[in-house]
């Protein structure tokens, strides 16, 4: 899987990784998707190699890729969560990259930072940020905080001493008018700072073009999970999930053809009757909080023992392609961003009160997928997710 690569360590130096760390990181993960992804998986499609390729050289060729555009001029805008749009990054000439933290190894750099008792994303993700471990955190010229939890509000305060941060405020009640109102304003902020850091005015034809561009990788994406609903599921859900966790930094343009090729050959195998797991197994929805990679514990663990996830309501899954925006028409800015205003807010997060929404979605993905069962899933110290997940069980039974 990493055989081969090119000598990437003057590279990561001239980013100021700690390369002592990086080399801890990278020892393990190979060795961890091996056991996952390779030996414990059969039939799996062909084009899931692309996937495979990627993992293996998970900070190389990405991050040179982003190094180059660097030196060209453009700017690497670092994101954490679904409702900072994509499309203006893009608009903009800029180059959008989804950050993570899920895996602890990263605790260390964070730990004398945050208290013990609080979400475990963000202990992680802030240490990839302050502990030099992560190249993708070294790239971005600035990184856009959000307000989904208070959490996260606090992380930013941390991180802005070591990063430039600028934070967008999500609404906490977002079916009132006056939230889609402020969540424009912010919008429209967002794009005057993101224009003064790109030093490039947005435009029109440019905010449509990146809005086809993403809304074409969101609908590959869905032949992907719309694929899953077949018995046998021919694809398992550790694949489907690295999918979408790659989908978050990769070039939107290959992600667009490598995920269209294998819808293809997914779509292929539901007619052939091929299936990446048995014909007749239980078919599990996992629901909650996101999973970055390298996190799938859970889909390893449900997938050994015989079972099916095919579906996941998460930000790492339904949550990123859901909502769609139909016809695009505008003619003006502020049309598009109108638009792009009802898109975002249509997604459905715990961060959210009330969030009728989600279990609206979870029982219909529950009859859309022939679910058997419902993993609710939440991190240590989430509290949306954990409080919600109380009512959603009684509603699920």
């Amino acid at each position: 899987m990493t055989e081969g690569k090119p000598d990437w360590y003057p590279m990561w130096r001239e980013l100021g990784i700690d390369i002592d760390k990086h080399d801890q990181l990278l020892a393990v993960l190979p060795v961890i998707f091996k056991e996952i992804y390779i030996d414990a998986q059969k039939n799996r499609p062909d084009t899931i190699g692309f996937w495979d390729f990627v993992v293996g050289d998970i900070h190389g060729i990405r991050v040179s890729e982003l190094k180059k555009a660097k030196e060209e001029g453009k700017k690497v805008i670092g994101t954490f969560c679904l409702y900072v749009p994509d499309e203006i990054i893009f608009a903009l000439d800029a180059i959008g990259v989804g950050l993570c933290g899920g895996t602890n190894f990263s605790n260390y750099a964070s730990e004398d930072l945050l208290p013990v008792n609080i979400c475990a994303l963000i202990k992680s993700g802030l240490g990839f940020g302050v502990g030099n471990i992560c190249p993708y955190f070294a790239m971005c010229d600035l990184i856009i905080g959000e307000t989904t939890c208070d959490g996260k509000k606090k992380c930013w305060e941390v991180l802005s001493e070591y990063k430039p941060v600028y934070v967008m405020e999500t609404p906490q009640c977002k079916d009132r008018p006056q939230a889609r109102a402020h969540f424009i304003q912010e919008i429209k902020h967002l794009i005057t700072k993101l224009e003064k850091v790109t030093s490039t005015k947005l435009t029109v034809d440019k905010l449509k073009s990146a809005i086809v561009k993403i809304s074409k990788k969101r609908s590959q994406m869905r032949r992907v999970y719309e694929a899953r609903k077949a018995d046998p599921v021919p694809i398992s859900g550790k694949d489907a999930l690295l999918m979408s966790q790659i989908a978050f930094y990769d070039d939107p343009d290959r992600e667009i053809e490598m995920i269209g090729k294998l819808a293809d050959e997914l779509e292929q195998r539901v007619k052939d009757g091929v299936g990446a797991i048995e014909k007749g197994a239980k078919r599990i929805l996992v629901s909650g909080t996101p999973m970055a990679i390298p996190n799938w514990k859970i889909h390893h663990i449900v997938e050994t023992k015989g079972a099916a996830i095919v579906v996941e309501e998460t930000c790492t899954g339904t949550r990123y392609f859901q909502s769609e925006y139909g016809e695009i028409k505008g003619n003006t800015i502020d049309d598009l961003i109108n638009l792009m205003a009802d898109r975002y807010l249509d997604i459905n997060c715990a961060c959210f009160t009330p969030n009728e929404g989600r279990k609206e979605d979870i029982l219909r993905l529950v009859k859309e997928y022939n679910a058997d069962g419902v993993i609710l899933y939440t991190l240590n110290f989430c509290q949306p997710y954990e409080i919600e997940s109380i009512g959603l069980e009684k509603a699920i039974k």
